[in-house]
Order: C-alpha cells, then sequence, then structure tokens
C-alpha cells in the first residue's frame, strides 16, 4: 500500500512557529493523520484546548533538547491532564490482530520536556489469568488504570496477590513477579507488567466502555500518559545470577512461593525433560521487557552486526530465544504458568534466527529474551538499546538495509541457514497452525545435552514434527512419547536426505502450505534450490520423495510425511512406525512430579507403572483422560516404565527416572 509523507516543518509557519515548538494544533482545531501516512515534524509540537492530533498513521518528531510536547489547557498557560488531544488509533478494533495502528515516534527531546497526555488505543488477545503488558507512559500512577471512564481498564486494582486484581513486574535478577503498589507510578520504560484479568478482558471491551469519537463505544480500550523520549537501554547481565532454586527448583523466593510452580524455560527444556532444573542455565539468563515506545519494535537482528553502513546498534551475539507472545497464562493452587507461548530461536555462534522470523513487537507488547551464557560483557554485545530498534512497518527491514525508522524492506538470501516451514491449512485457506524445519552447518542432529534452537509442543498442538534417529532417520524412539517439536533442526551435511517425521492431528487440516527461507529470507516463488544447490522434499504417502517449492500447497492425503533436506536415494517405502500418540509423560515443574499428559481425543486411559525389574508398582483403570495424572512415585532415583492405554486400544510406553 502506498505511504504518504507530509512533512509539517515545511507548512510549520502556516501554524505556529517558536524556539521550542514548530506545530501547533489550536483550541477546536482537528489535525487528522490518515492510515498508512507518514507526517515529519522537524521540532516541537504542542495542542491547545480542545485541539486534537488524530493520528491513524504514523507521526514523526526529530526535536532537540530545548523543543517541547504539550497538551495544553484552554487558555494556553497550563497542561491539559484528561488527555483526548493526541489520540492513536486502532483502525479496525473488530479485526485487531491485523488491524493498523496510529504510531508515535519522539526523538530528541528531553523527558522534562515533554508534557503531553497521549491517548493509545488498546485492544488485544486475552493472555489467561494475567494479561502481559507494556505501560509507555512515564510517571504514570498504576491506579489510574482502574475505573470504567476513559483511560481505565474498566475494573478495579488492588494490592491483595493472588487476587488476578494485582499488578505484578517482572525482576530479572531475582526472578520473580514483584508486587507493584497501585499508589507507585510506573517504575521504568521497559517493564513487564502482568495484569490480574479478574473481571478483564482486553479482547473484549465492554459495551459501556467509552472512547473517543470517532471510535465507537465499547471496541476499544484507552490508556492515557506521557509518552517516554528516546535514549532506552538495558543490560542483558546476571538474570537469576547465584539464585539457588533448588535440586528440582523447589526452594522458595521472597515471597515463599517455590520457582518450580511459576519459572518456565522451553528453550532448555528439551536438553533434559526429565529434570530441567539439573541444566546450569535452566530459568538464568531470562530478560523480560516491555516495548517502551509508542512504535514497533524490529527485534530481526538484535544478534549480529549487520551489513549496512548504518545499523540497530545491537550484537547481542550470545542471545539464544525469543518469545514474543506469552500465549495462554493459566492460574492453578499448584502455580501459574503459561500454554502455547511462540517463540523465535537463534543458532549459536553468529546467530540466525529460526522460526517465526520478521519479528515485530507492537506497542504495548512484551517480550522475553533468552541468553546463553552470563559471560562478561565486550564492548556493548550484552546491552540491549531500543532506539534503532522503532520501525513504522509491521514488516522487517532486512540486513543490507540501513536503519531508519522508515527503512525499506528487501530481500537477502546470501545466509546459510536453511528453513522449511509447514502451514496447515482448512478447507477455506486458513492458517491452522505450522511447524519449522531447520538445518545448517552447525546444527545439531538429534537429541542432545546442548541448547539448540529447538521449541517444544504442548498435546493442544495439532501438527508438528518428531526428534529424528541421529543415525537412520525417522523417529527416535527413546523420545518419541517424551517431547515434540515446534522448531526442529538437523545438520545439513550429517543428515542429508534423511528423514524428520511429521505428524498431523487434526481432520480439519486440508492442505500443507511450504514456506521457504535462507538465513531469514523468502526464497523466490516456485523456486526448490537454496544456494547450496539443493533443497526441501516431502514424501508423498505413496512413498515418493517430491520437491518442495516456495508457496507450493499441496492437499493432505495422509495424516503423516516425512520431511527432507537433499533428495533421497531410491524409491522410499512407508514408515512402519504408527504416528506417535500426543499423550506424552512429561516432568510438570509445577508441582515437581511427572504426568501423562493426554491427547485431546482420548476420554480414558489404562495407566500402569513397572519398575526395571518387572514389577508391577502402580496400575489405575479408566482413568479420565481430561486432565493431567499425576504419577505419584517416590523419590529414590529409580527408573521406570509407564504405559498408558486409551479406550480405543493406543498405547504409549515412556521411561522417566524419579
Amino acid at each position: 500500500m502506498k505511504r504518504n509523507l507530509f512533512t509539517v516543518a515545511l507548512l510549520a509557519l502556516s501554524l505556529q512557529s517558536t524556539a521550542q515548538v514548530m506545530v501547533h494544533v489550536d483550541n477546536s482545531g482537528i489535525f487528522y493523520v490518515g492510515e498508512n501516512a507518514l507526517v515529519y515534524n522537524g521540532g516541537g509540537l504542542q495542542t491547545k484546548g480542545s485541539g486534537i492530533l488524530d493520528v491513524k498513521g504514523n507521526v514523526m518528531i526529530e526535536g532537540a533538547a530545548t523543543d517541547v510536547l504539550k497538551t495544553l489547557d484552554n487558555a494556553g498557560t497550563g497542561n491539559k491532564t484528561d488527555g483526548g488531544n493526541i489520540i492513536l488509533r486502532l483502525n479496525d478494533p473488530a479485526n485487531y490482530a491485523a488491524s493498523t495502528y496510529g504510531q508515535l515516534y519522539i526523538n530528541g527531546i528531553a523527558q522534562g520536556n515533554i508534557s503531553a497526555i497521549v491517548d493509545k488505543e488498546y485492544r488485544t488477545a486475552k493472555h489467561g489469568t494475567y494479561q502481559q503488558i507494556a505501560l509507555p507512559f512515564y510517571n504514570k500512577t498504576i491506579n489510574t488504570l482502574s475505573g470504567t471512564g476513559i483511560g481505565t481498564l474498566g475494573k478495579t486494582f488492588s494490592n491483595v496477590r493472588y487476587s488476578k486484581n494485582e499488578v505484578l513486574t517482572w525482576n530479572n535478577l531475582t526472578a520473580v513477579s514483584d508486587n507493584l503498589n497501585i499508589s507507585s507510578l510506573t517504575p521504568k520504560s521497559t517493564t513487564y507488567y502482568m495484569l490480574g484479568s479478574n473481571g478483564f478482558d482486553s479482547g473484549n471491551p465492554p459495551a459501556s466502555m467509552p472512547a473517543n469519537a470517532p471510535t465507537p463505544a465499547g471496541t476499544v480500550y484507552t490508556l492515557k500518559g506521557i509518552p517516554f523520549t528516546n535514549g532506552v537501554t538495558e543490560k542483558l547481565t546476571n538474570a537469576a545470577n547465584g539464585v539457588n532454586f533448588g535440586a528440582t527448583g523447589n526452594a522458595l523466593n521472597s515471597y515463599n512461593e517455590r520457582y518450580n510452580s511459576y519459572l518456565q524455560d522451553d528453550w532448555d527444556y528439551p536438553v533434559a525433560p526429565t529434570n530441567p532444573w539439573s541444566v546450569a542455565t535452566f530459568g538464568r539468563n531470562i530478560y523480560q521487557f516491555g516495548n517502551p515506545y509508542l512504535t514497533n519494535l524490529d527485534l530481526g537482528f538484535i544478534g549480529i552486526t549487520e551489513n549496512g553502513a548504518v545499523t540497530d546498534n545491537n550484537n547481542i551475539s550470545s542471545i539464544q530465544g525469543i518469545r514474543y507472545d506469552p500465549g495462554t497464562v493459566v492460574s492453578l493452587p499448584s502455580g501459574t504458568f503459561s500454554t502455547g507461548a511462540k517463540y523465535v530461536n537463534f543458532t549459536s555462534g553468529a546467530p540466525v534466527p529460526v522460526g517465526d522470523v520478521g519479528l515485530i513487537i507492537k506497542p504495548m507488547q512484551t517480550f522475553v529474551v533468552k541468553l546463553r551464557n552470563n559471560n562478561a560483557e565486550v564492548g556493548s554485545d550484552k546491552t540491549l538499546s531500543f532506539d534503532n530498534l522503532r520501525r513504522f512497518k509491521s514488516t522487517p527491514r532486512n540486513n543490507t538495509t540501513g536503519y531508519s525508522v522508515n527503512a525499506g524492506k528487501g530481500a537477502d538470501a546470501n545466509g546459510t541457514l536453511k528453513q522449511l516451514g509447514v502451514i496447515a491449512l482448512s478447507e477455506e485457506g486458513t492458517e491452522l497452525a505450522r511447524t519449522y524445519y531447520a538445518v545448517y552447518p552447525s546444527a545439531i542432529t538429534g537429541h542432545t545435552a546442548e541448547q539448540t534452537a529447538q521449541s517444544v509442543l504442548g498435546n493442544q498442538n495439532i501438527i508438528g514434527t518428531f526428534e529424528e534417529d541421529a543415525v537412520n532417520g525417522g523417529y527416535d524412539m527413546n523420545y518419541i512419547n517424551a517431547y515434540w517439536l515446534y522448531i526442529n533442526e538437523a545438520n545439513e551435511n550429517d543428515f542429508l536426505g534423511k528423514a524428520v517425521p511429521l505428524a498431523l492431528y487434526n481432520s480439519g487440516i486440508k492442505s500443507l502450505k511450504f514456506e521457504i527461507r535462507e538465513n531469514t529470507e523468502l526464497i523466490e516463488n516456485g523456486v526448490h534450490q537454496l544456494s547450496t544447490g539443493t533443497g526441501f522434499y516431502y514424501k508423498s504417502p505413496d512413498g515418493q520423495a517430491m520437491e518442495i517449492l516456495q508457496n507450493q500447497v499441496i492437499p493432505v492425503t495422509s495424516d503423516r510425511y516425512s520431511l527432507f533436506y537433499g533428495k533421497p536415494s531410491g524409491v522410499l517405502g512407508t514408515d512402519g512406525t504408527a504416528k506417535p500418540s500426543r499423550t506424552k509423560v512429561v516432568y510438570h515443574q509445577l508441582i515437581d512430579n511427572f504426568v501423562v499428559h493426554f491427547d485431546p481425543n482420548w476420554k480414558t486411559a489404562d495407566i500402569q507403572v513397572y519398575d526395571m525389574s518387572g514389577k508391577l508398582i502402580l496400575a489405575e483403570k479408566k482413568v479420565l483422560a481430561d486432565k493431567d495424572y499425576v504419577l505419584n512415585l517416590a523419590k529414590a532415583n529409580s527408573a521406570y516404565i509407564v504405559t498408558a492405554v486409551s479406550e480405543k486400544g493406543e498405547k504409549i510406553s515412556s521411561k522417566i527416572v524419579r
């Protein structure tokens, strides 16, 4: 869509020009910024009385330290503090996930010279029991979020922990969610907030919730506050450094909560699924932030020094992954955890993103960064600088495009990480789910005790791959009932032409679409070969190896496929291994125990547990499969074989050490 550029600096004299203000919107005046338009202002900005800057597009303010950003009262002598003058719109609230929205970029103006109240329209998916949110407002009193008027969230917040009415903030150094007194001011620009969701649904504002015209009442929440200026940085050092989690995460934090009742680390979990707390880095080197700005953040290149002459000033070379969507937060008597979170992971060495590349963080969105280590900073490789991450577009720029907030998007396929995305589509062509298979020269094939770029799936997911047998390809039978993968990796050399198993678990999946990238960049439509001269293949139900082409869509004729990088030799026979169940025997950190996590299609199950001598330790019939079954086994450092059989005879078997 064409973007319009309106250079306000050229028109400033027709509005108002002083030493500190370039643009002035007078009482009763309205300055509209249309969707996809870009307005550039080379100085200060103010409104007076009922004057409105109504923003559906993008406003870029490049000022000096002495310039001001104000919303004045009717007399023009004092600050107007109730807002309604600078409004950042959500342009399609009913379709908020895909909607465009107004953005405001401020650069160069001192924070003390910014007193303008900005209204930010807000509507997004509910995150379960605690809404994960950024509050990009300077010195905003937390309790102003309470109430049902404009500028509130339609509920009353309190200081009572566990009430789901409290406001929590994440402490990176102690790995604890701290209570924030509602009489407090917003602590800092990058704070990661968790708002209790009792009586609050961010995706469905109540009909009684008022909003500023022309947005109809009940379609958005509107939050108000003074925006932050530029100059935001964060040191990524010492997160949970020295904190004693306990052997299985059962030590207590400052609130007398067990760490394993809330602390998750889905990056290091596959390293030791039977007890991830035994991994030295589990739960550590995790940094949670909120977007401090009223613009998007482009995190696509924070791990590398870019090729362009001007970069985003970030080179976090030890980055392991980014969680950009918290999924659904669930609170149980045993603790609080999230399910269905979404990740972008990075290779080791010179990091390249894997998975949902093109990582854009919206205003008021949170994100989590996981590093591989806590090594001392060299240069600025542990400093996250936010300023040059700001971006108006909802797509990332590429490696060869110099930084600007309005930088273009090009193509660059000179890298060595090859990634296949498999997208499950409904009969109408709507995306239902996706999974990824990545190969590169230093990737590790099969299960490993080292950190990789892999991420696991839960039992509710409907498409994914399984850990591959590193020698022969196909399923690794040692882990087939332990975990399955959202992002899978294998070495492009030692696993060339070998099979990664792909399984589908929903009859509503009618076709598969393939998306191929090399070093994050999409290859051309209809192309198969990558820079190495080979490409990805899939095995059709008749056993033939078929080339995968960019943006190719194939009809689903089976619930099992095999994926390959490099063409397998000869004609492939059918894989005799039955499709694994989504029922898994997993370690559940919230209760420090193993559980049977049932496939949603199971109704009941017969459970049996044997020790390694073959003695039956536990047996229970017709266990309801609507919730996890806890294996109450003594902590004796003993090995057991767990079997579960569904009412239809589907069976899984898994070895655990308790």
